[in-house]
């Protein structure tokens, strides 16, 4: 029984902890085939807490010299017209406009898709504590408009964001949401009625578009207790034109192959390449994992445009600040894939021959000492899909 089932004690329970599962929707999480004993499985094995000792890890995490690498030399910059140049239909009808961490809108054939919106301070239950934001939002959350359809990846406070949740439950926008995480929105004042909540390879259609939850290798909680009865999931978006997939939070696993057979070939990808760590190889991916899962999707060809996410945003991991962006770089000159690199709300259409894919962090950060991302080096191990391993919980 939940700590917090009583409701005495649930009403004790901090808003942003957002709430159980109960009745008919705790009832479907343990009908799911992808529930069992207890909690929601992974496609391949993965443990959720980080593997070795943990003051081996703080003294890696706090050591002085690596908390200067972990953070930009110098301000982040925001792309100036974001509001203007979204004012403008997509010349191709697809256009996505990357707003830092996973956050991106997706605008494709006419209509919205808002993946993991997070406008917050913190990605934290709490506003005085917990990793800040290393740039500002670039454009209002009240200011972007309509939008049809919000995507929710997995219930971690870096991709489930309370405030961004309660402003936007106020609009028209349906939530489309993996199993479970609707218990979170229904308490942070979303409507049942517009709320889609699946499981994996379940469809639900939003103005024409097909949106499709599909399988990743991640694990969920945002309490004190974790008890994995809410899915994780990455997303394939469908429209009349064109098709894009955002992979939520995830390490590699050979079911990319699947998801793009049954889903892609996509214009555009947006894959996390940020926040890894040896102490959880598995369920985060590193920048080279990363690309080896875009290829996968797109039937092992480089076609489409990858758009590097999950990183730049908060530091969540010992790696320094810019190697995700020099790794990513390095692994699409090594496997001659195309790469969009925008600064944090500057849009770009994917079929566009002027694809933003210029290093600008390094204007702030430099060349790590491992060595530039000019094609000769990819970065980081070789993905390695049965090593067992852990991740950080509730902010990964």
């Amino acid at each position: 029984m939940s700590r917090f089932s009583s409701p005495r004690l649930r009403s004790l329970r901090p808003p942003a902890f957002g709430a159980d599962p109960a009745g008919e929707r705790l009832a479907r999480i343990r009908s799911s085939p992808h529930f069992a004993n207890g909690s929601f499985q992974n496609p391949m094995g993965a443990r959720t807490r980080p593997s070795g000792s943990a003051l081996e890890f703080a003294k890696i995490y706090f050591r002085k010299e690596e908390r200067a690498r972990r953070t930009p030399s110098g301000l982040i910059p925001v792309h100036a017209t974001t509001l203007a140049d979204l004012a403008k239909p997509p010349a191709s009808g697809l256009r996505l406009t990357w707003m830092g961490h996973s956050s991106v809108l997706v605008e494709i054939d006419g209509r919205r898709v808002l993946f993991d919106p997070v406008w917050g301070e913190r990605c934290s239950p709490f506003s005085f504590v917990g990793p800040k934001r290393l740039h500002p939002a670039p454009v209002p959350l009240a200011a972007l408009g309509p939008v049809d359809a919000v995507v929710i990846s997995h219930d971690h406070y870096d991709h489930l964001d309370l405030p961004s949740i309660k402003a936007l439950a106020g609009t028209d926008t349906v939530f489309v949401v993996p199993l479970g995480v609707g218990a979170h929105l229904e308490r942070w004042g979303v409507p049942a009625d517009r709320l889609r909540e699946l499981d994996w390879h379940e469809s639900t259609d939003v103005g024409g578009l097909t949106l499709t939850a599909t399988p990743a290798r991640h694990f969920c909680g945002r309490g004190l207790r974790n008890e994995q009865h809410t899915l994780w999931a990455s997303w394939s978006v469908r429209g009349p034109e064109h098709r894009v997939f955002h992979s939520g939070d995830t390490g590699y696993f050979p079911g990319f192959k699947d998801i793009g057979a049954q889903h892609g070939p996509f214009d555009a990808t947006m894959i996390q390449i940020g926040a890894y760590s040896e102490f959880w190889p598995d369920i985060h991916m590193r920048p080279d994992e990363g690309m080896r899962a875009h290829l996968d999707l797109q039937g092992g060809r480089p076609h489409g445009v990858l758009l590097p996410i999950h990183w730049g945003t908060f530091n969540l991991a010992p790696h320094p600040w810019s190697e995700p962006g020099e790794g990513t770089l390095a692994a699409a000159h090594a496997e001659g894939a195309a790469v969009a690199l925008p600064i944090p709300g500057e849009p770009f259409e994917p079929s566009s021959e002027t694809v933003p894919d210029a290093p600008w962090w390094r204007a702030i950060a430099g060349v790590p000492e491992a060595g530039p991302a000019d094609g000769k080096r990819a970065c980081g191990r070789k993905p390695t899909p049965n090593t067992p391993g852990h991740e950080v919980a509730e902010v990964g």
